[in-house]
């Protein structure tokens, strides 16, 4: 998922702006009420166990917070421990694995923070996992994630890289330098660890603690430009590892994610953040029945008052929203639940990894429309998947 420049409302990732994740948590909160938490009462209706809140703060790594606390629910879900991966570990494979990639294709892709839900499982197959106390990735003094200039310094040794100013040759260092830069940042990885008395390497705890197969997961799209019930590329800029996701109808793709919560499994969710009518101070997310370009500013400050009619999300709507870049792969996150409001309306409640100081201490309630409106992709355990679905992908 990627954040957004809030000066250009740019893809961040391909590092447009060095301190976007800052600007994407204050324009998020730009449309907020001091009332809010008054207007609005929620009863939950299900929900799955999650690990507490984290804060990627300035750092473009929220699809591995979201991916890798999805993992840390199904450990959760299948019996084991409550902790923390590290999403830093999964982060700096990914960074590694994109940069061969990106001088691959003599940088015909964009490299940034960004990724997928995918790349979580891609890199925990190829690479395994480390408990997040092994590797925090905070290595030159600071408590919280500041990637703003070690990306800067790699997007540049890339650029120069696929130069190829030694006389048009690649040297057969360049990925030990690019990976020398990022141990200065933050920090080796240990080969071995100990946990709980007992000592791993990151595939080790990977087989024998985590205990999850990614093959076990699927992701999903929903776009009227490619056949339903096949595969399609992801067509958006964070997919730099090219991978293909089941393209589902949108009402299928509201029961996948429904049937998956009713079942105690949660769901690795992307999308986009930018509406006027999120709000991450208030921690709620909807669509007005008014779009938002046409909001008058007394509708605006009267956006989180209390529930309110939502405009009618259709299959030819998202694609529009896709096709004219107000739909884009701003941001990942988790969702563990659903919620009814005081009107009897259903919310998919949703853990974010921007710290806890909203007013939902972390978490936010986002509509059925605005999840059928704003997803771009999502993933879940095939358990979770409707019989129905499930099999008409296989077939």
């Amino acid at each position: 998922m990627k954040i957004r420049s809030i000066a250009l409302l740019i893809p961040f990732l391909l590092i447009g702006s060095l301190h976007a994740q800052d600007d994407l948590v204050k324009k998020a909160s730009q449309y907020q009420s001091d009332s809010a938490l008054a207007a609005y009462r929620f009863t939950t209706v299900v929900s799955a166990e999650a690990t507490p809140v984290e804060n990627q703060a300035s750092s473009g790594t929220c699809w591995s917070y979201a991916a890798n606390s999805f993992i840390e629910s199904e450990m959760i879900k299948n019996g084991g421990p409550a902790i923390h991966l590290s999403k830093i570990y999964t982060a700096r494979r990914s960074y590694e694995e994109k940069a061969d990639t990106y001088v691959r294709m003599h940088g015909g892709i964009s490299y940034g923070d960004g990724g997928e839900p995918h790349d979580v499982m891609n890199m925990f197959a190829k690479y395994g996992a480390l408990p997040e106390e092994h590797y925090t990735g905070l290595n030159y003094g600071t408590t919280k994630n500041q990637f703003g200039e070690m990306q800067a310094v790699l997007k540049g040794m890339l650029e120069a890289v696929v130069k190829a100013p030694n006389r048009g040759k690649l040297t057969p260092v360049w990925k030990t330098a690019f990976s020398n830069v990022l141990d200065a940042y933050l920090g080796p990885v240990p080969e071995t660890f100990t946990y709980n008395g007992k000592s791993y390497t990151p595939m080790t705890f990977a087989k024998d603690v985590v205990k999850i197969d990614p093959t076990d997961y699927l992701e999903f799209v929903s776009v009227t430009n490619a056949p339903y019930w096949r595969k399609t590329m992801m067509m958006v800029p964070d997919n730099w590892a090219f991978e293909y996701c089941w393209n589902l109808p949108l009402d299928d793709m509201m029961a996948t994610i429904d049937n998956a919560l009713q079942n105690g499994y949660t769901v690795a969710w992307g999308g986009d953040v930018s509406e006027p009518s999120f709000s991450w101070k208030n921690g709620i997310a909807y669509v007005p029945t008014t779009p938002a370009d046409e909001l008058t500013k007394e509708q605006r400050a009267d956006l989180f008052s209390g529930p309110k009619p939502e405009m009618t999300i259709t299959p030819e709507l998202r694609q529009e929203a896709f096709d004219n870049y107000t739909t884009q792969d701003d941001h990942g996150m988790q969702i563990t639940g659903i919620a009814k409001d005081q009107d009897g309306n259903e919310w998919y409640v949703v853990k974010n990894s921007w710290g806890e100081g909203n007013d939902y201490e972390g978490y936010l309630y986002m509509s059925k429309n605005y999840v059928a409106y704003k997803t771009t992709s999502f993933m879940v355990n095939k358990k979770g998947i409707p019989s129905n679905v499930l099999k008409k992908i296989k077939g």
